[in-house]
């Protein structure tokens, strides 16, 4: 079994952690909450004062931040960790960032000795708890095959997408058709409202059409037809809107400056601004459909 550094034990990092531990790995994790450490350490693990204490004397270390800033300050510079760890560490980091930071990055810890893939993640909070997750992972064949064991312990769909970067490029892809199928959804199921349509007969037949999704048929956004989607929890985040905001930013960022037309991916994005700005900012991404009502 493996030591392993965790740094960002929060919301998705955390069940994975403790899902490593579950694998028989040792893990020291750190986290800026203390809560979320004695959480981890509470499951087996053990905590680090700091990312570099997190990242020393490890083999792997496994990374779960909010933001490529965040990546770029816990990685580079004289008190990083890629500085901090033995020579021949394994990173493996889950964030949902830029592809450029990501490249960045992986470019620096190769020039420092070590190997790196950028591995986001998709399955939200439940799928992280669960064990169930999907990598998208970017990085040379050897990063990818040597972090594929760790990746076993967390998730059930594992996927080389090429190299460094590509992980956040699949990523930043699958997630604008996220937003804007749900987008798609959610219209329809207030135009079937104002058609007189009951939600149930509406789910019956798109689910077996056209018109199905993962958005309908996994996370639907009205109450009913879908018992585990947030809809019928009060739209409590599984994936919250905001961070489907964060993503779609992500995806137009990438797209003004690798010159794609992504006019649905720019309309979805200007859409959640919206919402997050008003009544979605602590709401599930479903939740949309509420500010769709209103219009």
């Amino acid at each position: 079994m493996a030591r392993i550094g965790f740094v960002g034990v929060g919301n998705m990092g955390g069940p994975m952690a403790r899902n490593l531990l579950k694998a028989g790995h040792s893990v020291k994790v750190f986290d800026l909450s203390a809560v979320a450490v004695a959480q981890c350490v509470a499951a087996g693990g053990e905590a680090a004062a700091t990312a570099a204490e997190a990242a020393s004397n490890v083999g792997i270390v496994v990374s779960m931040l909010p933001k490529g800033d965040h990546v770029r300050a816990v990685y580079l510079g004289d008190n990083g960790i890629l500085a901090a760890a033995g020579q021949g560490t394994l990173f493996i980091d889950c964030s949902t960032i830029d592809v450029a930071t990501a490249r960045d990055v992986e470019k620096s810890a190769a020039a420092a000795g070590m190997t790196m893939v950028d591995a986001p993640v998709s399955g939200g909070v439940g799928g992280a708890e669960a064990g169930t997750l999907t990598f998208m992972v970017g990085g040379n064949m050897g990063g990818f095959e040597a972090a594929k064991p760790v990746l076993e312990a967390m998730g059930k769909n594992i996927v080389h997408t090429g190299g460094p970067g590509n992980g956040q490029a699949a990523k930043i892809c699958n997630n604008m058709i996220l937003g804007i199928s749900m987008i798609g959804v959610c219209e329809a199921f207030v135009l079937a409202e104002k058609l007189g349509l009951e939600h149930q007969t509406m789910f019956d037949i798109v689910s077996t059409a056209s018109g199905q999704c993962w958005s309908l048929t996994t996370y639907c956004p009205v109450p009913g037809p879908v018992p585990t989607s947030p809809a019928n929890n009060g739209y409590k985040p599984g994936f919250s809107a905001q961070n489907m905001l964060k993503d779609l930013h992500l995806s137009q960022d990438a797209a003004d400056g690798f010159g794609a037309s992504t006019e649905l991916g720019k309309a979805a994005m200007d859409l959640y601004e919206s919402y997050v700005s008003g009544e979605g900012k602590e709401a599930d991404f479903s939740g949309i459909v509420n500010m769709i009502r209103k219009s």
